[in-house]
């Protein structure tokens, strides 16, 4: 069936859809990179200059540029965000609207993931957020009367006709849509928008023609959302190492984004390409033997031979890595790939067969965009993207496949804070804000206590930098868990790790302690004791008392030394200038957050010592080579004292 409608005119396209829906505008988008953000924008544009109309939009995850404060971080990140992002990077204007609390009253949005920590002031986000585990978002959806799906797709020209691909985003856009049909509800009007950069993924992403009832492909695509690769701190370092020795040879993975997973993937690669060096320092670093001890029970300490699998909502930078250092390898076999091998004429077990990785999202760097497409022309059935019903749960039909595939498995997921007794908090505060979301974070968690062999590894800084200091990330209680302690399982901070599967309060307690910074480790004893969690004459090992942040540097040495532990193990999106700003900034920015570090940056500035090497080149990138006005000679010297304390 031919497609009703095709536009090439963004505007023109948002107009048929307000005329043919009517004033009320009821909107599905997919999380993440799938959002068509210009016609998103064009449909705002439009309901907002006509408040008669209404516009009700659910999605997750809407990605906009930082935004940065005037003054030394505007001077390093807008010349930055131009390059990288490009100046015609398109940022949902809605999702800008309603950081500043000025959505329109005719416009309400719901999230259920949103981007960690930016809405935090928005009144508005707080209270139209939606607290949902990923896999129950599509039932929800299907009783609100949704009346227009938008999603960015990509588009094949077959013999057999147009064919369209989900790509980045068949999460939930193929649950949902079945459920509301399912429903008796009149299917939405399903709009795609065609983005030439966006991979090609067949198989379960894939959909015919008539599946979409307008198409939009604009004569003009921004660049991709890409995310800039982070650095890695010696404390990532150490959490990620002692993490990669959890993962069973033959397994599952499942890992999320940000600098914790970067460091969990490169200390994979550690242990597969230069065994002895991450054992030396795995050694180095596990004093107590414990990492090594749960290494021989749960992981392993070889490299891998049989590889493997991974199975994650999130596909991102890390598993493209691993696969190109030949740890991601170990192939499953499900329907789809024998059909496929029989249109081919290959049997199970021929290769290339079956997928070694699947899906439900991905979101990366342009280079993570490149791979998938060329994975995608190579080995086509190498990648699964596919409906998070079969990603992020074991129930259904699909169950007694999805355990064989998830055998091994190791899902691994960060959270911001933890309790002595096993609950995680990662998607809010205690005083009700939302920070992020829960995400499937209670899915994987949930699905490794189904699986017979199957583990949940919750990763998570020891401290964190807060407003009076540092502060410990290892609570005796909190107000708010996104992860109940009756889940709980295994624990990884830079010190180490805490096995708390099937252990009584006590126990638990005792091991959390062992993971906990030396700073904080007195004082959380002592209000486990005062709350009759703890024995009275228990006392802190020694060994617990080297848990600090200088042990770590100590230890890691001979690592940095043979340039195993980069600041940016995956390369950097960031000029040798700017990664050489880094430091002086995230000094300056970490010491502005307490009476003692704006001491210090003041005395800093009055006796900045002497120059270093590239400081000229780093004040001309920031735009200080002639500093006229005084305001400029403050910041220049700021920053000069800076440069030369983070040389230190």
């Amino acid at each position: 069936m031919p497609l009703q409608q095709r536009f090439t005119d963004t505007a023109a396209c948002a107009q048929v859809i307000a005329d043919r829906l009517g004033p009320d505008l009821r909107v599905a988008a997919p999380l993440g990179l799938g959002k068509p953000h210009g016609l998103l924008n064009a449909i705002y544009a439009l309901i907002k200059a006509q408040p008669a109309r209404s516009l009700t939009l659910y999605t997750a995850l809407s990605l906009t540029r930082p935004r940065p404060r005037p003054g030394l971080e505007a001077r390093f990140l807008v010349p930055f965000l131009a390059r990288h992002f490009g100046e015609d990077c398109v940022d949902p204007e809605y999702a800008l609207d309603q950081t500043r609390d000025a959505l329109p009253a005719n416009v309400a949005v719901h999230e259920f993931y949103v981007q960690s920590g930016v809405m935090l002031q928005s009144g508005s986000a707080q209270r139209s957020y939606i607290s949902q585990n990923y896999t129950h978002v599509a039932r929800d959806l299907a009783v609100q009367d949704i009346n227009l799906l938008v999603q960015l797709v990509a588009r094949r020209e077959t013999p057999d006709g147009v064919r369209y691909s989900l790509s980045c985003n068949p999460d939930l856009t193929l649950d949902f849509l079945e459920r509301a049909v399912a429903s008796g509800k009149p299917r939405p009007l399903c709009v795609a928008v065609v983005h030439p950069d966006l991979p090609y993924l067949s198989g379960h992403a894939e959909v015919p023609q008539d599946y979409f009832d307008i198409e939009l492909a604009p004569r003009h695509a921004p660049p991709l959302f890409a995310l800039p690769r982070q650095p890695v701190s010696v404390a990532e370092y150490a959490l990620g190492l002692h993490a990669s020795a959890l993962v069973k040879d033959g397994g599952c993975l499942q890992i999320g984004i940000g600098a914790l997973s970067d460091a969990l993937v490169h200390a994979l690669l550690l242990r597969q390409r230069h065994n002895l060096a991450w054992r030396a320092a795995l050694e180095a670093l596990d004093t107590g033997y414990v990492s090594h001890t749960l290494a021989l029970q749960l992981g392993g300490m070889e490299p891998f031979r049989q590889g493997l699998y991974g199975a994650s909502e999130m596909v991102m930078d890390g598993f493209m890595h691993l696969q190109r250092g030949g740890v991601l390898k170990r192939r499953s076999w499900d329907n789809l790939a024998l059909e496929r091998a029989a249109v081919a004429g290959r049997l199970p077990g021929d290769a290339p067969g079956g997928h070694y990785l699947r899906g439900a999202f991905f979101l990366g760097s342009r280079e993570l965009y490149r791979w998938l497409d060329e994975t995608e022309a190579a080995d086509p059935d190498a990648i699964d993207m596919c409906r998070v019903s079969n990603v992020n749960q074991l129930y259904g039909d699909h169950q007694v496949l999805a355990a064989l595939q998830r055998r091994g498995a190791r899902f691994f997921n960060t959270c911001m804070m933890a309790t002595l007794t096993g609950a995680a908090v990662s998607d809010g505060l205690e005083d009700g804000h939302v920070v992020s979301g829960v995400g499937g974070q209670y899915n994987f968690v949930a699905m490794a206590h189904e699986l017979a062999d199957g583990r949940s590894i919750l990763l998570l800084r020891a401290t964190r930098d807060g407003p009076h200091g540092v502060e410990t990330n290892i609570r005796f209680n909190y107000g708010n868990t996104t992860i109940p302690r009756h889940l709980r399982d295994l624990f990884v901070t830079e010190y180490g790790v805490a096995d708390l599967r099937g252990k009584t309060d006590e126990e638990c307690i005792e091991a959390m302690l062992s993971v906990c910074d030396a700073r904080f480790v007195d004082a959380l004893a002592a209000e486990a004791k005062a709350h009759g969690k703890l024995r009275a004459e228990f006392a802190i090992p020694d060994a617990w008392r080297r848990h600090r942040p200088e042990a770590l540097a100590e230890a890691l040495a001979p690592l940095k030394a043979r340039g195993l532990a980069p600041t940016f193990p995956f390369g950097s999106d960031f000029t040798e200038v700017e990664q050489r700003l880094l430091p002086a900034l995230g000094w300056l920015q970490r010491g502005s957050r307490t009476w003692r570090g704006r001491l210090a940056i003041a005395r800093a500035w009055l006796r900045p010592g002497a120059a270093v090497d590239g400081e000229a080149e780093a004040l001309a990138r920031m735009g200080f080579g002639q500093a006229a006005t005084l305001a400029d000679r403050v910041q220049r010297r700021l920053l000069q004292a800076a440069l030369r304390q983070a040389t230190r």
